[in-house]
């Protein structure tokens, strides 16, 4: 049986998912800053070549920097609050030994 998390308690829930939306909302603005940033050095550095290039590469940049920020949030968010420590190791005898 597995121990009780930390984020069974509704106070703790709403505390780490207030501060893990509060993480990706500064994350997205960070982005959109990076984006736009690195078009605006391409369009100078490679000229017009094709809205489609332009629209790949902001969306392909944009996404992959999103996942990242959402995964290690997540991360952060459970360890954070405890979770990672309230599972049952299987393997904990045999490692102690």
């Amino acid at each position: 049986m597995t121990g009780r998390s930390p984020l069974d308690d509704p106070a703790n829930a709403s505390f780490a998912w207030a501060r893990y939306r509060k993480i990706m909302k500064w994350m997205a603005a960070f982005t959109a800053a990076v984006v736009a940033l690195v078009l605006a050095v391409m369009y100078q550095v490679v000229g017009f070549v094709s809205i489609h290039f332009y629209i790949a590469t902001a969306l392909g940049l944009g996404l992959a920097m999103l996942l990242m920020a959402a995964l290690m949030g997540l991360v952060f968010l459970s360890s954070g609050t405890g979770h990672d420590e309230s599972i049952e190791d299987p393997l904990e005898d045999e490692r102690n030994w």
